[in-house]
């Protein structure tokens, strides 16, 4: 009869952090998908840039955003690997997911023939969908490691080396 509290006090805490990090993940990336939302519409409408360039600069900047986001907040009780080590493998999924971006703009844009701004806006909108299910997905697993994942272990032996080395070349109190 133990048994059941027990797993029902692990699931609990494994669904608050998994509810912690799809809140925290929405409010980021629904701030983030306005500005692409945004600055897509505005360079793509209003300034004239071409459609491919135009999602291919909106998502830059709303990408960075997100970086930024989802370290400081999202995934803040994850381990830390190093910045060098999340910051590339978050900006290779990024685009990945951005590459699929353009590709299903410029399938609508061009072997389509759409040019109207809502038909490209709605493509934009399905492609941020797809998008943000592989990133989170991806951010958990690859990115924002967990404590016990072998990236973090490694980062963390790392540090204690180099820790211990700096303790040791550091010259003795008299």
């Amino acid at each position: 009869m133990h048994v059941i509290p027990r797993l029902l006090d692990r699931a609990g805490v494994t669904w608050r952090i998994l509810l912690k990090e799809l809140s925290a993940f929405g409010v980021v990336g629904a701030l983030c998908f306005v500005v692409d939302l945004g600055l897509f519409q505005l360079l793509y409408a209003h300034v004239g840039v071409g459609a491919v360039t135009s999602k291919l600069l909106a998502t830059l900047v709303s990408m960075t955003l997100a970086y930024f986001g989802h370290r400081y907040w999202s995934f803040s009780h994850r381990a830390r690997t190093g910045l060098r080590r999340e910051y590339s493998i978050f900006f290779l999924v990024n685009g990945v997911t951005l590459l699929l971006g353009l590709l299903l703009v410029a399938i609508v844009r061009y072997p389509l023939g759409q040019e109207g701004a809502l038909a490209l806006q709605v493509t934009n909108v399905v492609s941020i969908g797809l998008g943000t299910v592989i990133r989170f997905l991806a951010y958990r697993r690859w990115v924002f490691v967990s404590s016990d994942a072998p990236a973090a272990v490694a980062h963390q032996l790392d540090r204690e080396r180099r820790e211990s080395a700096a303790q040791q070349d550091a010259p003795a109190a008299a």
